[in-house]
């Protein structure tokens, strides 16, 4: 049995495809089935330790982006795209596998393409509350889509809609739940003091920075902070954040991390009263699992519309507050986490919320859809 995992180059796409690759061993251990050959089709590894760690072998699949803003590099990716289709069929017919699982995103386009042409079957997941133009592209001849938003539904012609299923978003078992024992002495942090867990995203963000820096005193002076930062920013947050805090003496109540390890974000969910962050899919689905209440600061919609589409369908949940980025100042943040520790009932009414919509069983339920279609297939 083979099988190919394929998306684009961001985590939200890369991420699940390791979530849905641990429980698929699991199923396959269960039902005492031979090992299958596992692979990922993309521009990028992305995260190579994480292939290897999954016996995931990669192959290079170039790809073109096609941004949603003017650029001239949107005229050279067209070719990418189109050398890229031949090569990845290529490829894809010397693997020839049972089954393709995309997760989306332009990295996949290559890859699903080929894989129509070798007529081989395909299952789809999207992460968005509007599907992306990957999914949208090969939903027809899609066996299988799952969803994480109910209200994605309403992309897909009637015509397939038997064919599709809402899971959630699969998320990485070493990060699906938070872990409270030793936390507090892991991170170095003080036990009865309120703590705000704040997420750039695996990239970090300049803006969420720039305003946590500007309220970082007063921030230190009522909580605790545990602060991701992206790691090309990180020296400059870090020493940025020292000299605000130098003559402070609450100063030690701030805690920079580039990037946060799974244990590290699983001590980081479990101490969090609060948690400030971006909203990529990824990042949605993380915070609702842990049943936290959230403050999401979606990327701009001229940048990307998937975040600020994910972040009000999340509100609408009951289970987080939306701040715009223009709208997002070092007092409004201030002013909003001030207001949820102050009515600790609004806090635990969007932590229930988060905890009714999350679905941590998403990777499970997927992996069985996949291994049922390569078993099917095979046979």
């Amino acid at each position: 049995m083979k099988i190919v995992f394929t998306g684009g180059g961001t985590g939200g796409h890369f991420y699940p495809i390791i979530a849905v690759a641990e429980e698929l061993k699991d199923l396959i251990k269960e039902k005492k089935i031979l090992e299958p050959e596992l692979y990922f089709f993309g521009p990028a590894p992305y995260d190579e330790r994480l292939l290897f760690e999954n016996n995931i072998s990669f192959i290079k699949t170039p790809a073109g982006k096609m941004r949603r803003y003017f650029s001239i590099q949107n005229f050279f990716d067209v070719f990418k795209t189109f050398f890229g289709i031949l090569g990845t069929m290529f490829k894809l017919y010397q693997v020839y596998p049972d089954v393709v699982f995309s997760k989306g995103g332009y990295g996949s386009v290559p890859t699903l393409i080929a894989a129509r042409f070798l007529k081989i079957p395909i299952l789809i997941h999207d992460s968005d509350a509007i599907p992306g133009r990957a999914t949208l592209m090969a939903a027809p001849y899609a066996k299988k889509i799952a969803l994480s938003y109910e209200g994605a539904l309403e992309y897909f012609p009637e015509k397939i809609k038997s064919r599709i299923a809402l899971t959630g978003n699969p998320i990485r078992r070493d990060v699906r739940t938070p872990a409270t024992d030793g936390a507090h002495a892991f991170l170095e942090l003080e036990t009865n003091i309120p703590t705000v867990l704040i997420l750039g995203g695996s990239s970090g963000s300049e803006k969420i920075n720039d305003v946590v820096l500007s309220a970082l005193s007063e921030l230190v002076a009522d909580y605790q902070v545990i602060h991701q930062t992206g790691q090309k920013n990180f020296e400059l947050v870090k020493e940025t954040a020292r000299v605000i805090l130098e003559k402070n003496e609450k100063r030690f109540r701030y805690k920079a991390f580039d990037f946060l390890s799974p244990l590290a974000t699983k001590m980081s969910a479990g101490v969090a009263d609060l948690v400030v962050s971006r909203a990529g899919s990824g990042n949605i689905a993380e915070i609702a699992s842990w049943g936290k209440a959230s403050i999401l600061v979606p990327i701009p919609e001229n940048v990307s519309r998937d975040q600020r589409l994910n972040a009000f369908a999340y509100a609408h949940a009951g289970a987080s507050i939306v701040i715009d980025q223009n709208n997002f100042t070092p007092h409004l943040l201030l002013a909003e986490i001030k207001r949820l520790f102050t009515n600790p009932k609004a806090r635990n009414d969007m932590a229930e919320a988060a905890r009714t919509f999350a679905k941590p069983d998403a990777a499970h339920v997927v992996a069985e859809a996949l291994l049922d279609m390569a078993l099917a297939h095979e046979t």
